[in-house]
């Protein structure tokens, strides 16, 4: 697959563009967003993510057509999980609603700059040793194994409050913990200080970069080439804030999530195994010699994440139905006149 720095320049000032017209069309004024505009805009960004697919299929075949999608679906799956976190930073900073958009939208922003290297450095490490492919695959099997082990999504939040990158802030510049309206620095006595807002930026900047350690190297079980990890990631979190909102309540029904992405990144781990010893150049692995076993295509590989999803989602709708609660409105802490 070959792609053209012109490509390169053109998608990524395309997705920086929708990235800047979706804060002046929808974030500049601190609103909560109703079901309708959510539902609406998250079915916008999701088509033109499909589109696009059908962009790689016209330039580059079906064949890198269908590992972007397997890439965008993984991503996009890993991203509603992410969702449980997103809440938790929330409501520790206790971000009026109307303002969290914008935390989000900012916090992705800095989240998909942050992947962007480790995205470049995963490139590198495939392109020079293909060994790392069982790196990757390990990786993923012990994190599908350590995903069953954890109880749910219970994070304690003074954990989250006490994070390393809002400490260090807090040591390095003066804080408050008063919002200013949807400020990220104010004025208190004459000195410049960080809000809230700041903090629960950063925190969700960081808390999805954390993430991409595992996302990364499951994308890279489903296509090699860095164009459509890269796209298929930006596809994934440009809608993620709408997606926030839309299935914000329905987060505590979805009991059965993590075991749908641990059968994920399982499945992906194997995956990536099996392909690090069909190219295998290790001396102490079959005399460093390739290794005759099965390949999973990106057809089967598609089917299965897609049916691992629908299978976690109905069961977990099933298991949880009459149990919903109705979301009741967060208290609007008390902002300095």
């Amino acid at each position: 697959m070959q792609v053209t720095g012109l490509v390169w320049v053109i998608t990524i000032a395309v997705i920086l563009g929708l990235f800047v017209f979706d804060f002046f069309a929808h974030v500049r004024t601190p609103h909560e967003p109703s079901f309708k505009e959510s539902g609406s805009w998250s079915a916008v960004y999701i088509g033109i993510a499909l589109l696009f697919g059908g962009f790689v299929a016209w330039q580059w075949g079906g064949t890198y057509a269908g590992e972007y999608y397997a890439g965008f679906v993984t991503e996009k799956a890993l991203s509603v999980d992410n969702l449980f976190v997103f809440l938790i930073i929330m409501s520790t900073f206790a971000v009026p609603r109307k303002y969290q958009q914008k935390v989000l939208l900012i916090g992705i922003v800095l989240a998909l700059v942050m992947r962007g290297g480790f995205i470049a450095v995963g490139a590198a490490a495939i392109s020079a040793f293909s060994w790392v492919f069982y790196l990757f695959g390990a990786f993923l099997i012990y994190t599908a194994v350590k995903l069953l082990k954890d109880s749910g999504h219970e994070v304690e939040v003074e954990e989250k409050r006490d994070s390393l990158i809002v400490r260090l802030t807090k040591k390095v510049v003066p804080t408050t913990d008063e919002y200013h309206g949807d400020k990220l620095l104010a004025r208190i006595d004459g000195k410049r200080v960080v809000t809230p807002m700041l903090m629960a930026l950063l925190a969700i900047g960081f808390a999805d970069l954390l993430f991409a350690l595992d996302s990364i190297p499951a994308i890279y079980g489903l296509t090699e080439q860095p164009y459509l990890v890269f796209t298929a990631n930006a596809f994934a979190l440009m809608g993620l804030r709408q997606l926030y909102f839309l299935i914000g309540g329905l987060l505590d029904r979805l009991v059965y999530l993590s075991y749908g992405l641990a059968a994920i990144l399982a499945f992906i781990g194997v995956k990536l195994v099996l392909h690090a010893l069909h190219e295998n150049t290790l001396g102490f692995v079959n005399g460093g010699e390739h290794v005759s076993v099965p390949e999973i295509s990106t057809p089967l590989s598609l089917s299965v994440i897609i049916g691992i999803l629908v299978v976690a989602t109905v069961a977990s709708l099933l298991r949880t139905r009459g149990s919903a609660r109705p979301h009741t409105a967060e208290p609007e802490p008390v902002e300095p006149k």
